[in-house]
């Protein structure tokens, strides 16, 4: 009876706000930030969320474009609502993050007259650079998502909807090679090609791909490959994604990459070293309770689910996952097969689908975290689930 009153309380502030949210995504999608550059970005967030009714504190814990909130009466219950906002390069809101952003806000405004009279707490982050080096994975070694029952956020996708999300644990390796100049023409047996270092350890991880589990993804870029064609190259660098299902899978197909590359720098007699370059992802561990849960607020909002098409992608909401519950659903903003990190994608994220998936998106969002606030037993069945997920991983 309680959820049902705050419930319909709820809707009518999404209602009101709805408008606001759509002109919010729309400006995201004409004017959009790339990872780490997201400012405009983060402080119209953080305008739309003052006028709900909440404090923001914006940056938080010196990220840049970061921000957070929260509103409750002090319960021991937690949700925690994630927010992305940054772009592409080249391609803009290619992956929908303007309107997963406007989801999360609108799902805010819709619960902020009610959470002094639910017995708990909701916490807004706003997450910056999820395409590159991911804030979440910071505030999660920081301990943000320590304690939260649930953190969660909504992800666009094209025409199906889910709410089991798998992620792959993804590694961001830079591997760099040192040779020797030389003129290319006149004395090119003086020098030691570091390019020629670059270019046997693309080879080599090709090679490296017929031996791996089909789920292993391998990708790179050439980043640095000599300053001109009459000089020997001295300097070269790739810079490579490697991802599996799970964590102690990738480390050791990293391992197997590492080889590659020094065998590369000891084939062209160069040297070599290599980096993280951005952040590590985890994969995404799952939590059957919290799905369930999601699931059954999608069909509520009349959402067709479709099961869950497999690891897909990386995503820093894999590090919440290790620190706490976490859930990251997909919901459709189109009808038809739209490949996302296109111009086409970015496209349909201001079209009315994307507009009508904001006002139910933020409705699955905030009817769940409802649910998780008031209901002892859901949260307690969420909470086992993560802890036997940690269980199971290997040591």
């Amino acid at each position: 009876m309680v959820l049902d009153s705050l419930w319909e309380e709820v809707q009518n502030e999404i209602a009101f706000f709805a408008e606001d949210a759509i002109e919010l995504s729309d400006w995201l999608a004409k004017h959009p930030e790339v990872s780490g550059e997201e400012f405009q970005a983060c402080r119209r967030h953080a305008s739309f969320l003052g006028k709900a009714g909440y404090d923001v504190e914006t940056p938080f814990l010196d990220v840049p474009a970061s921000f957070y909130a929260k509103k409750g009466n002090g319960g021991e219950s937690k949700v925690c609502l994630l927010f992305e906002y940054d772009a592409l390069p080249g391609v803009g809101h290619g992956c929908g993050h303007n309107v997963s952003g406007a989801m999360s806000a609108l799902a805010a405004a819709g619960l902020s007259r009610v959470m002094e009279r639910v017995p708990g707490e909701l916490t807004l982050l706003g997450t910056p650079a999820e395409e590159c080096s991911g804030s979440k994975v910071f505030f999660a070694e920081q301990g943000v998502f320590d304690g939260i029952d649930l953190a969660m956020m909504i992800h666009c996708s094209d025409r199906n909807s889910y709410a089991g999300y798998r992620s792959l644990a993804m590694d961001a390796l830079e591997f760099r090679f040192r040779g020797r100049p030389a003129h290319a023409s006149s004395e090119p047996w003086s020098g030691r090609n570091a390019l020629n270092g670059v270019q046997l350890l693309f080879h080599s991880l090709d090679m490296l791909r017929q031996h791996v589990i089909p789920e292993v993804r391998i990708h790179g870029v050439i980043s640095e490959g000599g300053l001109a064609p009459n000089i020997v190259p001295e300097h070269a660098a790739a810079r490579f994604y490697f991802r599996a299902p799970k964590r102690h899978i990738l480390n050791g197909v990293v391992e197997r990459a590492r080889k590659c590359a020094a065998g590369a720098a000891m084939a062209s007699e160069t040297e070599v070293e290599w980096r993280n370059f951005e952040f590590s992802f985890d994969d995404m561990l799952q939590n059957r309770s919290a799905e369930e849960l999601v699931e059954g607020v999608f069909r509520e909002l009349g959402v067709a689910v479709a099961p869950c098409p497999g690891a897909s992608g990386s995503t820093d909401v894999g590090n919440v996952s290790h620190r706490c519950p976490a859930v990251q659903p997909k919901l459709s903003i189109v009808d038809e097969a739209i490949p996302l990190h296109t111009h086409e994608f970015a496209e349909a994220t201001a079209r009315p689908g994307a507009h009508r998936a904001i006002v139910r998106g933020a409705k699955a969002l905030a009817k769940t975290a409802l649910v998780v606030l008031l209901d002892d037993d859901v949260r307690r069945r969420i909470g086992e689930d993560f802890k036997k997920e940690l269980e199971s991983m290997p040591q």
